[in-house]
C-alpha cells in the first residue's frame, strides 16, 4: 500500500484514455477503477443503475468527512491526435481531461491507502455522465439520487483540466468557477405543401432561421457589456425535401451566466423572441428548458484554505479573476456541503498553442497527474485538520 509510481500512473491515464466510453457506458473504466481500488485496499460501492462509483475504507465512519470528485465518461468526438495512446474507439475520446481527472483521484487513493488516520474521513466518488447533451439526465444526480452518497460532508473537492494554465500549475476561483447553463429545445410547428404553392403553408424553417437571427440579436442587446454571459443555437433539424414547405423545425441551444438577476431575465427574453418569431410566421412553437444547472461555486472558506495551504505543495498556484462560461454538474454536489473545484494546469511549458477541451487534438503534458494528486491531498488533509479545530469551510 505504497504510493503509486509516476510511471504507474501514466500508463493508468494511457489505457483510460485508450478505451474511452460515452455516458452512463463506462463499463470497461468502471472495471479498471474498481479494479485498482480493491487492489490498494479500499471497499467500493457500485451504483446498480448506473456504471459510478464510491470508493471508502473498509469499516469507516468517522464523523467528518471529505469528499472527492472525479468524472470517469468521454466525448463524443473523434481523437486525432497521432500518438500510442490515442483513442481505439471511433467517435469517442478523452477530449474533456477526465481521464486525467480519474487518474488524479486513484492516485490519491493509493497515497492515502497507507494513511489510517486520513484515509477513513474520505470518500472518492468517480462519476458517470458528467457530458449531458440536450434532454439528457446528469450523472452527478444520478449518483445524488443513488443512495451511496453521504447525506452531508464538511468538504467537496474536484479539479478540472484547464489548457489556459500551463503544467505545474494550479488554478483556484475566489467566487464562480463554472458557469450556470441553460439549455433550451424550441419545436416549430406549421403546415407543409407543395414548394410550388407557399402560400398554402405556414413555413417553421423561416420561423427557426428568424429566431436564430433574433435570439442572437436579442441576447446581445439585453446584457450589459459587464455581465458574463455566453448564448449560442447548436443545433437545427427539419424538412423533408427541397420541394416542399418545411412543417416541422426544431432547435436547440445554450444560455451560459454567473448571476442569476441575468440568467432569469435572458430566459425570460430568449422565450419572448421565441414565440415572437413563431407569431410572425403563423406557426406555433413549443419551448422547452432542460439540462438547467447551478454555477459551480466555490465556498470562501475553501477558498481560504487552498490559497493558504496548496503553495506548500511547491507548484505554482494562481487566483483566478476571470470565471469562464463552461459548466459542470459538479455543482450539484454543493447539496451536500461546501465545496471546491480547482483549475489543473496541462499544456506544455512554453507551447506554442493551446489544445482546447472538447476537440480532438486535445491532450496533456503528463506531468499534470503529480501535481493534481498533490493538489488533492493537501486540500483533503488540510479540511479535515481545519474542522477538527472547530472552523467552517462554507
Amino acid at each position: 500500500m505504497t504510493n503509486c509510481s509516476y510511471h504507474e500512473l501514466v500508463e493508468l491515464r494511457r489505457a483510460i484514455h485508450k478505451d474511452p466510453e460515452l455516458r452512463f457506458s463506462e463499463h470497461r473504466t468502471s472495471e479498471r477503477i474498481k479494479a485498482f481500488l480493491v487492489d490498494h485496499g479500499w471497499e467500493v460501492h457500485k451504483d446498480p443503475e448506473s456504471p459510478g462509483l464510491v470508493a471508502r475504507w473498509p469499516g469507516a465512519q468517522k464523523k467528518i468527512q471529505v469528499l472527492v470528485r472525479a468524472d470517469i465518461d468521454a466525448y463524443p468526438v473523434q481523437d486525432g491526435k497521432k500518438v500510442p495512446y490515442a483513442s481505439a474507439n471511433a467517435g469517442v475520446a478523452h477530449a474533456c481531461g477526465h481521464d486525467v481527472h480519474t487518474t488524479a483521484a486513484l492516485g490519491l487513493a493509493c497515497r492515502l491507502a497507507s494513511e489510517p488516520d486520513v484515509r477513513d474521513h474520505v470518500s472518492i466518488l468517480f462519476q458517470p455522465a458528467e457530458e449531458i447533451p440536450f434532454g439528457e439526465s446528469s450523472g452527478a444526480r444520478r449518483m445524488l439520487d443513488s443512495g451511496l452518497l453521504g447525506d452531508s460532508y464538511d468538504a467537496i473537492v474536484g479539479l478540472h483540466c484547464w489548457p489556459q494554465l500551463e503544467v505545474g500549475t494550479i488554478g483556484i476561483d475566489s467566487g464562480p468557477a463554472m458557469a450556470a447553463k441553460d439549455g433550451f429545445g424550441i419545436e416549430f410547428h406549421g403546415m407543409s405543401t407543395h414548394a410550388a404553392t407557399p402560400a398554402l403553408a405556414r413555413d417553421a424553417l423561416l420561423a427557426a432561421a428568424d429566431a436564430i437571427l433574433s435570439l442572437h440579436a436579442a441576447v446581445s442587446r439585453f446584457r450589459n457589456p459587464n455581465e458574463l454571459v455566453a448564448f449560442n443555437v447548436g443545433t437545427i433539424a427539419g424538412g423533408r425535401s427541397q420541394s416542399a414547405v418545411p412543417d416541422l423545425v426544431f432547435i436547440t441551444g445554450t444560455l451560459r451566466s454567473h448571476d442569476e438577476g441575468v440568467r432569469q431575465r435572458l430566459k425570460v427574453v430568449i422565450e419572448r423572441v421565441a414565440h415572437a418569431s413563431a407569431n410572425k410566421f403563423d406557426v406555433t412553437a413549443d419551448f422547452t428548458w432542460a439540462n438547467q444547472m447551478p454555477a459551480v461555486v466555490n465556498s470562501p472558506g475553501l477558498v481560504s484554505l487552498a490559497l493558504e495551504v496548496l503553495p506548500e505543495t511547491k507548484h505554482t498556484i494562481v487566483e483566478l479573476t476571470e470565471p469562464p462560461l463552461t459548466t459542470d454538474d459538479f455543482s450539484l454536489l454543493a447539496e451536500r456541503g461546501p465545496t471546491l473545484y480547482f483549475k489543473l494546469g496541462v499544456t506544455p511549458v512554453g507551447a506554442d498553442a493551446i489544445l482546447p477541451l472538447h476537440t480532438g487534438l486535445f491532450d496533456v503534458d503528463e506531468g499534470c497527474i503529480p501535481v493534481a494528486v498533490d493538489g488533492l491531498e493537501r486540500l483533503v488533509k488540510s479540511a479535515l485538520a481545519s474542522v477538527e479545530r472547530g472552523e467552517n469551510l462554507s
